[in-house]
């Protein structure tokens, strides 16, 4: 239920892109606004924060004070801060709630969610199935994949195609999407959430009994989450699994849907993704796609013109019989397995490393290193530690570079048809971002042809 917020104090924790979002909304509403950043002033906020400020909203950067704190009457918070921060002992000392800025819009919006959280997967599975969904309604992304859902409530949309991430759901206690999908689980934000069991109990919280969806999805390829949907209550539909009702699968290479009665979606030679791995994401979607009531047609034609992810598995250039992929939004091991095993039967050329997250790489040296990598060009802080592991497990083909520029270059002399740079690690050693670490690769690569 909408609340009302005139001459309410309201603390924003973080100068983050959500934080300034659930700022501006709130300031419109009547709140008085309160943002307090823990980092100093940086060069590149400044025009921002004169912006806020002229509006009426009070900002602090370089610490916590009690100013800000005392009297809130809520504390809105950004993602990256993790629960352990001193401001939440703070907060609970003073018995200030905190929630989620997608807490905030669900709570404000009259238009439905539909959430898509998943250790791997959900950028790809939400910009789909918004790409079909707005064939007949209005139906833009949001959340996790970078646009507050709280700047779009004055749009009016029909639904909030949201990614959801696990420090979302960690604060958004109310948070009832009409659907929710889980897509993957693999070890991820351990440091976060404190240990692998609070994270799965952070994913799965979008399904606890008091607050269930009216539908759920969930995947059947993946192991752990298809456990979980063994004791589910409510009603659910499974992807990756032909069932006797409720789900979504391949066969005659295509993919069928199943409710009562089943029908044929597409053909997977009509699909321009990449991989094992989409395919499941595109089944993902296809269910939201009919509990929405698109039309198959609809649904066909929208899978049809989606093209891939920037920087997952995206289709860069052909150089020399070699064609290269950038997966530069592979910063943990897992992330990495889908795109490798895409190239099955290929001989690959891998690029990865980068700033080491220590996760354990016995599985990614053994079942998919291995079996599906020709050579690999390692780079960045965790170069050293990777090339003990895959050696560790029996794989020797493996060069170093200094720079990723110099592994492209040692790239072209080799005899391999495919090179993909799928790091499964974080960018922070070399680049700003994954973002910023894919554009330098696909920029060097296009100054090859």
């Amino acid at each position: 239920m909408k609340r009302k917020w005139t001459d309410k104090k309201v603390l924003i924790l973080g100068l983050s892109k959500s934080g300034i979002a659930a700022a501006e909304y709130l300031n419109e509403q009547g709140a008085s606004c309160y943002i307090t950043e823990t980092k100093p002033l940086q060069e590149k906020d400044i025009e921002t924060v004169k912006k806020l400020e002229q509006s009426g909203i009070k900002i602090e950067t370089g610490g916590h004070s009690s100013e800000f704190i005392n009297d809130s009457y809520i504390a809105i918070t950004s993602p990256g801060i993790p629960p352990s921060s001193e401001i939440f002992q703070k907060l609970k000392e003073k018995n200030i709630q905190v929630i989620s800025e997608i807490e905030l819009a669900y709570k404000e919006a009259n238009a439905p969610f539909i959430a898509i959280t998943g250790t791997n997967g959900k950028t790809t599975t939400t910009l789909l199935t918004s790409h079909i969904l707005s064939s007949e309604y209005k139906a833009p992304v949001c959340g996790n994949i970078g646009i507050p859902p709280v700047s779009l409530i004055k749009e009016n949309p029909d639904y909030f195609v949201c990614e959801v991430s696990s420090f979302q759901l960690a604060f958004s206690p109310a948070f009832k999407p009409q659907i929710a999908c889980f897509l993957t689980f693999t070890p991820d934000h351990i440091d976060w959430h404190g240990s692998i069991e609070e994270y799965f109990k952070a994913k799965t919280s979008l399904f606890a009994n008091y607050k269930q969806p009216i539908y759920a999805v969930f995947s059947g390829a993946d192991e752990k989450i298809y456990k979980f949907t063994q004791n589910y209550t409510g009603e659910k539909f499974i992807y990756a699994k032909e069932l006797e009702r409720n789900c979504c699968y391949i066969k005659d290479n295509a993919i069928f849907f199943k409710r009562s009665e089943e029908e044929k979606i597409i053909n997977l030679d009509e699909i321009l993704l990449v991989g094992e791995h989409n395919y499941q994401n595109i089944m993902c979607a296809v269910i939201i796609a009919k509990l929405t009531g698109i039309s198959n047609e609809n649904i066909r034609e929208r899978i049809k013109t989606f093209k891939p992810v920037e920087h997952r598995i995206e289709y860069v250039a052909e150089i020399k019989g070699k064609t290269f992929y950038n997966d530069s939004k592979a910063t943990n091991p897992e992330a990495s397995f889908v795109a490798i095993k895409a190239f099955k039967g290929k001989k690959l050329t891998l690029i990865a490393g980068g700033r080491d997250k220590n996760t354990d790489l016995t599985e990614f040296c053994k079942d998919y290193i291995n079996k599906y990598v020709s050579t690999v060009i390692l780079i960045g802080e965790a170069a050293q530690r990777f090339k003990e592991n895959m050696e560790k497990n029996g794989f020797t083909n493996i060069i170093s570079a200094e720079s990723l520029e110099r592994a492209v270059d040692i790239s072209l002399t080799l005899d391999n048809e495919i090179v993909l740079l799928s790091p499964a690690c974080a960018s922070y050693d070399m680049f700003n971002s994954y973002e910023h670490r894919g554009e330098v690769f696909k920029d060097y690569v296009k100054s090859k042809l």
